[in-house]
């Protein structure tokens, strides 16, 4: 079985929950996931099965797209619904106005500091456990890029705003920050009560089912679409299984090499080796 399952995952699952599971209905332990989400979060998860596991990492580079409900009015520890209350402020007289305009503040390309609880490592041990473990955390502020956020309803809820937005941003965002930050901004403090994903760039919600209805996609078809492509004849397929370079692609980054019947082969990058461009493999498929 190799290949990737477009989930729409439910809530209350970790991502490694989904991977555990996939794991049985596949009847593999070779499976992965592009890109945590947390146990509250819904949506697109993509994970890759057996070979395609290898190829993950160019989907986790792809953009994001989240629909996301910011509660200002109250921070917590987790920035989102699940963690402790920090602090609670009247939230109920900021004005539309003021809240379209702290969110233009957001987009582009901006300095962001990720969550405490976040999945990044901290010498090799992730930042939420560490705060699980009683330890102070404070990650350092990273570049990210926020395209978009579209605006999609106010409601006052009590003393709080509860904000639905739509964000399209590149990887390594973190819709939780954008929520404490923009909380912080209006000087009332904020958090995430829901979260969302509906686009891993090229992989669209529409796309994904619940794991048990889940049918995996083949490596071709899955990374035609987020890299080029390159049809290889028999000859040249020969030469990647042996490891050795064959003309050169002429395309700037990996390239996929599909043989004559459309299978994934390898991924391509061109080199200069003894004065001359070839296309290296940096990624052959196994056959089994």
């Amino acid at each position: 079985m190799h290949g990737f399952a477009l989930i729409n995952k439910a809530p209350g699952l970790t991502s490694h929950d989904v991977v555990a599971q996939a794991r049985k209905q596949f009847g593999t332990k070779k499976v992965g996931h592009a890109g945590t989400l947390d146990p509250m979060a819904t949506g697109v998860l993509v994970l890759g099965i057996g070979s395609a596991t290898r190829l993950l990492q160019y989907v986790v580079d792809g953009s994001k797209r989240y629909e996301a409900t910011i509660r200002l009015g109250q921070s917590t520890h987790t920035d989102d619904r699940e963690g402790e209350v920090l602090a609670t402020t009247d939230a109920s007289n900021l004005s539309e106005a003021q809240i379209k305009s702290a969110i233009t503040k957001f987009v582009g390309k901006i300095q962001q500091k990720p969550s405490s609880v976040s999945a990044i490592k901290i010498d090799g041990k992730r930042a939420h456990q560490r705060i699980r473990d009683g330890e102070v955390v404070d990650l350092p502020a990273r570049d990210v890029e926020i395209m978009n956020i579209e605006l999609r309803s106010i409601n006052k809820v009590d003393e709080f705003m509860d904000v639905e937005v739509t964000v399209s941003c590149s990887a390594g965002t973190y819709i939780r920050a954008i929520a404490r930050d923009l909380g912080e901004s209006l000087q009332v403090g904020g958090h995430l009560t829901s979260l969302n994903r509906t686009l891993v760039s090229p992989f669209d919600i529409s796309e994904c089912s619940e794991l048990k209805d889940a049918k995996p996609i083949s490596v071709a078809s899955a990374i035609s679409r987020i890299l080029p492509v390159r049809t290889i004849d028999l000859p040249e397929a020969n030469e990647i299984s042996f490891g050795r370079a064959i003309a050169a692609s002429n395309q700037i980054g990996a390239v996929a090499a599909l043989d004559q019947a459309g299978e994934f082969v390898a991924l391509l990058l061109d080199k200069e080796q003894s004065g001359k461009t070839v296309a290296t493999p940096t990624l052959v498929a196994v056959k089994e």
